[in-house]
C-alpha cells in the first residue's frame, strides 16, 4: 500500500466547542483510514498573520502530497471564493481571504483552483469546514485532481506582511513584531538574510527596542549560559536570536505567555524593532 496523504487541520475554533471534532468526524465518516494531524486550533479568531506564520513554518515538515485544511476566517458567503492551492508539493484548502499570499509570499503556487462545487450548495452550507473543505480534502486524498472541483484562477486576494526597511542616513534596519509565540517570545519580520546583507558591510550592530539593547545575537537559547550549574540564575534573561524560521526573535530565557519577553517588555504585534549598524 503506498503512503496515503495526511490531512492537517489549522483553525481558530479552539478545543472547547465541538467544531474540531465535527470536522474530524466528517473526514472519518468519508474516509475511515485517513491520518488527521492538528497543526493548531489556538489561533486568535480571524488572525490571518498568525495563521500564515504558523502554517508556513509547519507544513514543510509533512510529507509531500499532504492536504492542509485551514479554517480561519472561513464563513461561507455566496460571493466569497474558496480555494484549493497546490504549492511546494502540498495542497492547501482555505477561503480566499488573503491567507495564501501570507503563506507563500516567497514561493509561487503551482496552481490555484476556485472550489465551484459549493455553488450547488449555496442554500445548505451551514459550516464551511464540513460542507465544503472536507469533501474537497477527501477527493484529493483519494487521488482526485483539483480540476474536477473547480476552475483554475490567477487572481486571489492578497495581503502582505509588513517588510523591514533600511534607513540609509542613520544606518538603521527597522522591522516590527509580527508574531508572539506560546512562550511570549516576540518574532520580528527581520530575516537572517536581510540582517546579514548589512552585517557584512558594517559588522557592528545594536538590536534595540523599548528599553532593551543588545550587541549580540545568539544561535540558541542556552548560549547565554556560560556555566550550566548556574542555569537557574538566567531564567528571565532577555536575548536575541534567529529562530527556526530564520527571523530575529526577542526572547526571554524560560519565559512564558505571562512573563515572557512580549508581556514583560510591553511588546505587541506591530511594535518596532531596530538594528542600528555602525
Amino acid at each position: 500500500k503506498k503512503n496515503m496523504p495526511i490531512i492537517t487541520l489549522t483553525t481558530d475554533f479552539g478545543t472547547t466547542d465541538g467544531k474540531v471534532a465535527c470536522i474530524k468526524g466528517c473526514i472519518l465518516s468519508m474516509q475511515p483510514d485517513v491520518s488527521i494531524v492538528d497543526i493548531s486550533h489556538d489561533i486568535e479568531p480571524y488572525n490571518l498573520t498568525q495563521t500564515g506564520y504558523i502554517v508556513k513554518n509547519a507544513y514543510s515538515h509533512f510529507p509531500k502530497g499532504s492536504i492542509h485544511i485551514i479554517s480561519v476566517d472561513s464563513f461561507h458567503h455566496k460571493n466569497r471564493k474558496f480555494l484549493v492551492c497546490k504549492a511546494d508539493g502540498h495542497y492547501f484548502i482555505m477561503a480566499d481571504n488573503g491567507l495564501l499570499s501570507l503563506i507563500f509570499y516567497d514561493i509561487k503556487p503551482e496552481s490555484i483552483h476556485e472550489i465551484t462545487l459549493n455553488n450547488r450548495f449555496d442554500d445548505v452550507v451551514n459550516f464551511t469546514s464540513t460542507d465544503i473543505f472536507v469533501p474537497v480534502a477527501v477527493h484529493l486524498y483519494k487521488g482526485g485532481i483539483p480540476e474536477i472541483i473547480g476552475r483554475e484562477i490567477q487572481q486571489i486576494k492578497e495581503i502582505t506582511y509588513p517588510k523591514p526597511y533600511f534607513n540609509e542616513n542613520e544606518k538603521i534596519l527597522i522591522g516590527e513584531v509580527v508574531y508572539i509565540d506560546h512562550f511570549g517570545n516576540a518574532v520580528s519580520n527581520i530575516s537572517k538574510e536581510i540582517f546579514e546583507q548589512y552585517f557584512l558591510v558594517f559588522k557592528d550592530f545594536d538590536v534595540k527596542f523599548r528599553g532593551f539593547s543588545t550587541k549580540k545575537i545568539v544561535k540558541k537559547y542556552t548560549d547565554i549560559i556560560p556555566d550550566w550549574e548556574k542555569e537557574s540564575s538566567f531564567h528571565g534573561k532577555e536575548l536575541a536570536l534567529f529562530n527556526e524560521a530564520d527571523l530575529l526573535e526577542i526572547a526571554m530565557y524560560k519565559g512564558s505567555k505571562t512573563n515572557g519577553a512580549a508581556p514583560l517588555m510591553g511588546l505587541n504585534i506591530g511594535e518596532k524593532i531596530y538594528v542600528e549598524f555602525s
